[in-house]
């Protein structure tokens, strides 16, 4: 097992079997712990469960997240910052326009 570092700065950690072992390969997500003793420790996390958007507009969507909550996210490129505050207001509101609608509907 080797380690070292990147130019900027993130670890790597290289290992080489000396054994004769056979594995299922895969590629996931982790966490890696290595302690002052040279041990290392890497644990697949769960995988991350994305949240449905429930209604969209042209730069926004509104989910209800695994936890009851509803999240609202709102992407704007940065050269259109000027236009901002009045694409924000717009979207928001046509979303809540749609949540109303769902609600009537369902009573």
């Amino acid at each position: 097992m080797t380690f070292s570092k990147f130019e900027n700065g993130l670890h790597i950690a290289d290992f080489e079997c000396c054994e004769d072992v056979c594995l299922d390969a895969f590629i996931g997500h982790c966490k890696v712990q290595t302690m002052r003793d040279g041990n290392v420790y890497i644990t697949e996390l769960p995988k991350r469960i994305r949240n449905k958007a429930l209604f969209r507009d042209d730069n926004c969507s509104l989910s209800l997240g695994q936890n009851g909550r509803y999240y609202f996210v709102f992407t704007l490129p940065a050269q259109l910052v000027a236009e901002l505050p009045a694409q924000l207001v717009r979207q928001a509101n046509a979303i809540a326009q749609k949540v109303i609608s769902d609600i009537i509907c369902k009573l």
